[in-house]
């Protein structure tokens, strides 16, 4: 099977097509027929808020995605309400209790503004299932079969990180404006004159962080239960303050089309990022999201109109003459990326630019990343020391440094 036959539903709706696709996020060949688990891509990320109608505004706003359809009281829905939202072929689900009692709530309660499951097109339910459970995978629910006038999707979900699920959903019979319970929603909402038609198109990757000492375990569940492999593997004084640390592995499927990159804190003169996160999280969590973008200055730009704040990096970073001696020619000039905050890192592979915003909730949480490939595989290890000392400015006007 080539990476041609595994475009999904949602990145053709989104007219992205092949060539796009290994470029924005880095696609690899795979065959999946030799893979115990095999995962077609991303299917969606469930948010849990505190008001799903307000956030789900933002966002469209804000970020520029699309309404598409909508789960409600209205639509017999007793227990919250969810608003999805696409920009490319991402695709956000954002949830709100209607009542105390629901489980979105007593989440929300507990986590504040998150990411409460991340979901997975996967081509075989039963298949993925089955093998988890054979490598002591916790499942949540299991396959069953959900239906309406639009036709039948098959899903499960098993457990993974702190309160995190990965359900897993089987689409092909499907097509309706997202799930069975959903019905098609558009917004009156109308974008400012001169904003692009998308801030980005695709999801790159979701990072979870996990308490100290459990890195390796939850690496080790990714390998063992979903047959990721591994990516890269960050450690040691390379990303490293003189304040604070961590260490991060990076796992994938294979192709590559989800990949995740976990945390875990290490021992630092002061509190890292990582345990800023626990604690205010309550606990492990998805940390942030990377959305692919083709144009990331344009996105940017957009983002900063409507509001949205970034982490600043300091001039120093790009007076550096050995960080420009190693990145080299990139496709505009620094002075460009200077402007706008935005880090650059090159590999054997090519170069990335990546840009960090501040987090999107009431507690210093979840956050955003917007990267732009070019050939580059990686993740911006030469940017961490930048980032980090950025973050920990933020902390420490936060007091929590």
């Amino acid at each position: 099977m080539t990476l041609q036959d595994t475009l999904t539903q949602d990145e053709r709706l989104a007219e992205l097509d092949l060539d796009t696709l290994r470029r924005l996020v880095g696609l690899v060949e795979h065959d999946p027929d030799t893979d115990p688990f095999p995962v077609t891509g991303w299917d969606a990320v469930v948010w849990a808020v505190g008001n799903a109608t307000q956030s789900a505004h933002f966002f469209r706003s804000a970020y520029g995605m699309e309404l598409e359809a909508y789960s409600g009281p209205e639509t017999g829905n007793r227990d919250h309400v969810a608003f999805v939202l696409r920009s490319g072929a991402v695709r956000f689900v954002i949830t709100g209790a209607v009542h105390a009692e629901s489980p979105v709530a007593a989440h929300h309660a507990r986590h504040g503004d998150g990411i409460v499951d991340i979901a997975l097109e996967v081509p075989d339910v039963d298949r993925c299932v089955a093998h988890a459970r054979t490598q002591g995978a916790t499942v949540l629910d299991e396959p069953h079969d959900v239906s309406d006038e639009h036709g039948t999707v098959r899903v499960s979900a098993i457990a993974t990180y702190g309160e995190t699920r990965h359900t897993l959903v089987d689409r092909s019979r499907y097509s309706g404006p997202y799930l069975p319970g959903y019905v098609a929603r558009t917004s009156s909402y109308e974008r400012r004159p001169g904003a692009p038609r998308r801030v980005f198109e695709a999801l790159d990757h979701v990072v979870g962080n996990v308490e100290l000492g459990r890195m390796d375990e939850w690496v080790d569940f990714y390998r063992r239960v979903m047959g990721f492999t591994n990516m890269a593997e960050f450690i040691g004084d390379d990303i490293a303050t003189d304040y604070s640390a961590l260490m991060s592995k990076v796992v994938a499927n294979g192709n590559h089309r989800v990949k995740f990159p976990l945390n875990e804190p290490a021992a630092g003169r002061k509190r890292s990022q990582i345990d800023e996160y626990l604690d205010f999280y309550g606990g492990p969590g998805a940390q942030h999201l990377a959305l692919a973008t083709s144009d990331i200055l344009a996105s940017v730009d957009a983002l900063r109109a409507e509001g949205i704040e970034f982490l600043m990096t300091p001039d120093s970073y790009y007076e550096d003459p050995e960080l420009r001696e190693r990145i080299g020619e990139v496709r505009v000039p620094i002075e460009e990326l200077q402007s706008r905050g935005i880090l650059v890192d090159r590999d054997e592979d090519g170069y990335l630019l990546q840009i960090f915003t501040k987090p999107v909730g009431d507690r210093p949480t979840v956050f955003f990343e917007l990267i732009e490939r070019h050939g580059s595989l990686g993740f911006g290890k030469g940017n961490f020391k930048a980032l980090f000392q950025a973050i920990e400015r933020e902390q420490e006007r936060r007091g929590n440094f």
